[in-house]
């Protein structure tokens, strides 16, 4: 069936009314604790299919393409891509990886700004036509080594915001357009249609009205050069909140409408990534080390000093750190904060923390400063939203160990996967029973992909 691995190395919990995330985690807590303390991640697949169903319900028709880089993990892919989503890849490996879904190429976009010779050939191989481009050296490449690609001009948007500096890194202007345009023509490849991107972090929602204003003139000018345009990708930048997604989609429906109507012909789509999956995934790391430390030495600079000195301060090491799970903390904000698993009083005293990953470099450091109980070797923290950006290519910096991942889906989410008629018995292989009140074994009650 197309979406499933006849040979996937894993499977899924099948979770019983009476059993939560919290119960997983908490069983596969008891596991580690007795076979060895290593971090894992717990995957919510059902709320893979919760966030497709609130797209379709908010956004259709625009159909989403998952950008794989935002977590290539098999369960992730498998259940997207039997829900129908396309995806947009960025490497070989990505679109090697989503080809042995049986996914077809029309439903694969090559999306790298920045794309290797040998990978544009690899594409133009597997039949992988539409790519995107914004700047003449890349059309070039483009045109030496797949004369049949489709092209989505890449045009920048303009996004105040602290994002500002990498959107315009990469897309073009409206008036090199016309000479990419031009250059097209002379080299003889297709331009398609056109892609822009909104930061995530973009609150000013007039970016979006601006950018397919750009986009309708950019539709415009490829009729004087004859180009058949049929498609707008509008990017990515959805946070995987209901109430962002309808913003966005109040903002744009009627532009939309008004630029391009259904009768145009014009297919627009966009690639929400951690929209999809950034909730689904849920990180266990357990402390490994701890020391007690100066007040002022955790304090960022510049922030004043205010507790009582006999407070003790105290720096705990964790067996994750930023070059595993928390890579994306090196160039953006962690944007969850730890939870601690044991049980512990309302009452009891909170200390000033900080995380560090196992690494012992300067730049392995997790949290800031955070409030915590006082902690011990062994215990246990808790990371939510976790499923975008963490879970690609891992450094093996002092023996590092990837975290295991264990899947789970509610038997109400497998409801609504038959619902919409994508179960199969293919499917159905991958998952397995598990009673609410049973502990779960990594080895006999979940595979895992490491």
């Amino acid at each position: 069936m197309k979406g499933f691995l006849e040979d996937a190395n894993y499977s899924i919990g099948l979770l019983d009314e009476g059993a939560t995330l919290a119960d997983v985690i908490d069983n596969c807590i008891y596991e580690h604790t007795h076979t060895g303390k290593r971090a894992f991640y717990v995957g919510d697949l059902g709320k893979l299919v919760k966030n497709n169903i609130q797209w379709q319900n908010v956004m259709a028709p625009i159909k989403p393409f998952y950008p794989v880089r935002c977590n290539s993990t098999p369960g992730v892919l498998e259940i997207l891509g039997t829900l129908g989503v396309g995806f947009a890849c960025s490497s070989k490996s990505e679109m090697a990886l989503v080809q042995d879904l049986g996914i077809s190429p029309e439903n694969i976009i090559y999306t790298n700004p920045c794309k290797q010779a040998s990978q544009i050939k690899y594409a133009a191989k597997a039949g992988i036509n539409i790519m995107t481009c914004d700047n003449d050296i890349e059309l070039k490449k483009i045109a030496r080594n797949h004369p049949n690609a489709k092209l989505l001009l890449h045009i920048a948007t303009e996004d105040i915001t602290a994002d500002e500096e990498m959107n315009m890194k990469f897309g073009t202007t409206l008036k090199n357009c016309r000479h990419l345009m031009e250059c097209a023509k002379e080299l003889g490849v297709q331009i398609v249609g056109v892609k822009f991107h909104v930061s995530g972090s973009c609150k000013e929602l007039q970016t979006y009205i601006h950018a397919i204003s750009d986009a309708r003139c950019v539709f415009d000018m490829a009729e004087e050069f004859g180009f058949k345009m049929n498609m707008l990708d509008i990017g990515g930048g959805f946070t995987g909140s209901e109430l962002q997604l309808e913003e966005v989609n109040h903002v744009i429906r009627p532009l939309l409408d008004v630029y391009f109507p259904k009768e145009s012909g014009v297919n627009v789509i966009a690639e929400p990534g951690c929209y999809y999956v950034s909730s689904a995934f849920t990180l266990a790391v357990n402390i490994i080390a701890k020391k007690t430390v100066e007040y002022d030495k955790l304090l960022p600079s510049g922030v004043e000093q205010t507790r009582n000195d006999d407070e003790p301060v105290f720096t705990y090491y964790i067996n994750d750190g930023v070059y595993g799970s928390f890579a994306s903390k090196l160039s953006d904000k962690l944007n969850t904060i730890p939870e601690v698993h044991k049980k512990y009083k309302e009452d009891e005293p909170l200390f000033a923390s900080s995380l560090w990953g196992p690494s012992c470099d300067e730049l392995d450091q997790v949290v800031e400063n955070c409030l915590l109980p006082e902690l011990s070797v062994g215990d246990w923290l808790i990371f939510d939203n976790m499923g975008s950006g963490t879970l690609g290519e891992q450094s093996t910096f002092n023996d590092y160990q990837r975290p295991l991942i264990y899947y789970m889906m509610s038997f109400s989410d497998w409801d609504e996967m038959q619902d919409a008629g994508v179960a199969s018995d293919t499917l159905m292989k991958n998952f397995f029973f598990v009673p609410s009140c049973i502990q779960l074994s990594p080895e006999d009650r979940f595979s895992t992909a490491a």
